[in-house]
């Protein structure tokens, strides 16, 4: 049995999981998921909680299993709490603002960047803190990785966008030679 997918995921009160036609759709407070699954993994509603199960023991299936069973806690965590990842601007100069739909990112270039901002996905800016959040795990962690990608931290002095919590591997400098 997978380790992942054998544990029930807990469905809160306000959150409605319902499962019809190989799709799979949360609904809650923050909005509305829906996410295709395949025909071997069955789902099973009980006392407000799901139970995810698979038809056979063939190495995919197994994949499968757990797999699904994350998907659908992301979906019920994502339209009951939702999701955000914070990006810390480091370097003189380096700042972000939120100019109507679009991200506006002044990061030590000639131009300064402007990044649309998608349909579902909230960014907000403090000078040199970007907070990006939705209700889609994956949505959310795609526009973080594509924002820090417009100037990854360098490992001289640490200037770039990196993840609050990463940790930057910093490299000593040329040293004098005698």
């Amino acid at each position: 049995m997978s380790r992942i997918g054998k544990i029930p995921v807990k469905v809160p009160q306000r959150v409605k999981v319902t499962f019809a036609d190989e799709l799979m759709t949360a609904e809650g407070p923050k909005g509305k998921l829906t996410q295709k699954y395949h025909p071997v993994i069955a789902f099973e509603d009980k006392d407000g909680e799901v139970i995810v199960s698979r038809a056979n023991e063939e190495k995919q299936t197994k994949a499968f299993h757990g797999l699904y069973r994350n998907l659908l806690n992301n979906m019920v965590t994502g339209v009951s709490a939702g999701f955000s990842r914070t990006l810390v601007i480091t370097g003189v100069g380096y700042r972000a603002e939120v100019q109507g739909n679009l991200l506006f990112l002044s990061l030590g270039y000639s131009n300064d960047i402007y990044f649309g901002i998608p349909e579902g996905i909230t960014i907000t800016a403090e000078s040199t803190r970007i907070t990006v959040s939705g209700i889609d795990k994956q949505r959310v962690g795609e526009i973080s990785a594509q924002i820090r990608k417009l100037r990854p931290p360098e490992p001289y002095k640490g200037k770039g966008i990196h993840y609050d919590n990463e940790k930057i591997r910093r490299k000593v400098g040329k040293s004098g030679v005698k």
